[in-house]
């Protein structure tokens, strides 16, 4: 009975009205609790002092880790929106890998740049061509090429189809940015938070960085709901264009 429930609630959100309803009332809270979330991390970061090694510059960890960690959450949700797309025909999906690819863009676009503020003191270069960095600057190439290709496409429901495929494609290197540290030697640190043994970084630093992530994670929700609200707002508009439109070249 609870999971015919749940399931009934997924549904009743496939209807575009009832989602934009929850949307408004929603939003408030997420933006709220966003905003503290990030007012929190960003003082216990900016107060915990630097690293005996890397001194202040340590603190681009708190923007440019949880900017690295969405990117790669975005494509992770835009790949379920695309499976959602293909398999489920959910009206909402391909609305929701449509509106996360400009967010995850920026989101790789942050961390490519501050991994480059941080590379230059650490590594004495600002760009190194090795596995994590070149298997990132493809995910950003992936999405500025899924948001050419939904605005060179004028028919939704083709462009969703074919995005959701080039998605699917796509994810495979997600586990290949997440891993290529394992794989290969580069000169990116290997994973010093999600580890077996338990994380490698001193809780002075690893309460700020879980803080800012779920800070960030919350921006991306809020933005995401946000960005979806209004493409449903845009296409009814359009409808609305297309069939005054056509109801003018009637009368005509």
């Amino acid at each position: 009975m609870p999971d015919s429930l749940a399931i009934t609630k997924f549904s009743d959100l496939a209807n575009p009205t009832r989602f934009i309803a929850l949307a408004a009332r929603i939003l408030p809270w997420m933006a709220g609790i966003t905003a503290i979330l990030f007012a929190v991390g960003l003082y216990l970061g900016f107060t915990a002092g630097g690293d005996y090694q890397q001194g202040i510059t340590v603190r681009i960890m708190y923007i440019h880790v949880p900017a690295a960690w969405l990117a790669m959450m975005c494509y992770t949700v835009m790949a379920v929106s695309a499976i959602g797309t293909l398999v489920w025909r959910h009206p909402l999906a391909d609305v929701s890998h449509k509106t996360a690819a400009p967010l995850g863009a920026c989101f790789t676009l942050i961390a490519l740049a501050t991994g480059s503020l941080w590379g230059k003191p650490m590594w004495g270069t600002w760009w190194v061509w090795d596995a994590r960095l070149t298997s990132f600057f493809v995910l950003f190439l992936m999405y500025l090429g899924l948001i050419a290709l939904n605005r060179a496409m004028d028919d939704p429901s083709k462009a969703a189809k074919v995005s959701s495929v080039l998605i699917l494609v796509g994810f495979v290197n997600i586990p290949i940015i997440k891993f290529s540290v394992d794989w290969w030697n580069t000169l990116h640190q290997t994973e010093s938070v999600f580890r077996m043994d338990g994380p490698t970084i001193a809780p002075v630093f690893l309460w700020p960085l879980g803080i800012m992530a779920l800070a960030y994670t919350l921006l991306f929700f809020t933005l995401h709901i946000m960005a979806m609200r209004n493409e449903i707002w845009r296409r009814r508009v359009a409808a609305q264009r297309r069939l005054a439109a056509r109801l003018s070249s009637r009368e005509a």
